[in-house]
């Protein structure tokens, strides 16, 4: 990064330099919690944009997608909707030297495990995501998914979590099974329509955002969709980073 704008934990940037990847993951650590703490990452467009033609990758640059891999480095498991892992491409995390001696540390694996929502479980289980991960892909669905389908995930190799009743799933209580599981350190990208169930539900406690110094307009959709929240909660800011216009900010519950 360039610029570091300190709020509350983080110091002055390294000789205003770039930081390295294990400056960032200090800056990025997750707070010492006995419970779960889920946060999300996402990128919108100053008119509030999540994505261009379908995927993020169009309003990202490099030291967005830098960061992104930092949080994955620190995370023991990475949700995503079943339609976001469609259209963005999902493969499984890989294992990154950069991060190897932290995550032993912590007692995490080598890379982290891919949590995949889906009630109705339409998904390509030939996938490398489901077939050849480094540590089984996780699938969060309803009681009342399909058999067969889940009997396909089984197979491909992928570890079936039920979480919620009928074809739904429960944000707050696949957060409680993740967590029952070993996973403490949740990190969800989206989509949308995931991040706005998480924040209906009050689960979220981290909201790390970037800001893309872009207009697109059109009717894409914006970070978090879905009903409402009767009250908006309140967020404070952690710490925002800036390089090139882009805005990296990083929020916590209060």
């Amino acid at each position: 990064m360039r610029r570091l704008f300190p709020v509350t934990d983080l110091t002055a940037a390294e000789d205003r330099g770039e930081w390295s990847l294990d400056a960032l993951a200090d800056a990025y650590a997750y707070p010492d919690t006995e419970g779960p703490w889920l946060r999300a990452n996402m990128v919108s467009t100053l008119d509030g944009a999540a994505q261009h033609d379908g995927r993020s990758q169009p309003i990202s640059c490099p030291s967005d997608m830098r960061i992104f891999g930092t949080l994955r480095g620190l995370a023991d498991v990475v949700i995503a909707g079943a339609e976001t892992v469609r259209l963005e491409g999902y493969r499984p995390a890989r294992a990154r030297e950069a991060f190897a001696a932290r995550r032993e540390a912590a007692g995490q694996g080598p890379a982290p495990a891919v949590a995949v929502v889906s009630g109705s479980l339409d998904l390509d289980f030939s996938l490398p995501l489901f077939v050849s991960p480094l540590v089984p892909t996780l699938v969060l669905t309803g009681a009342g998914a399909p058999p067969d389908r889940i009997t396909a995930a089984r197979r491909a190799g992928a570890e079936v979590v039920v979480a919620g009743e009928g074809s739904r799933v429960d944000p707050a209580r696949a957060v409680r099974e993740l967590a029952g599981l070993g996973h403490r350190r949740l990190l969800t990208e989206g989509g949308p329509r995931l991040l706005g169930q998480f924040v209906a539900a009050g689960v979220l406690d981290e909201m790390c955002l970037t800001l893309a110094p872009m207009l697109t307009a059109g009717d894409a959709q914006r970070i978090a969709g879905g009903p409402s929240v009767a009250v908006p909660e309140r967020f404070a800011l952690a710490s925002v980073l800036e390089e090139a216009g882009f805005l990296f900010s990083r929020y916590r519950r209060i």
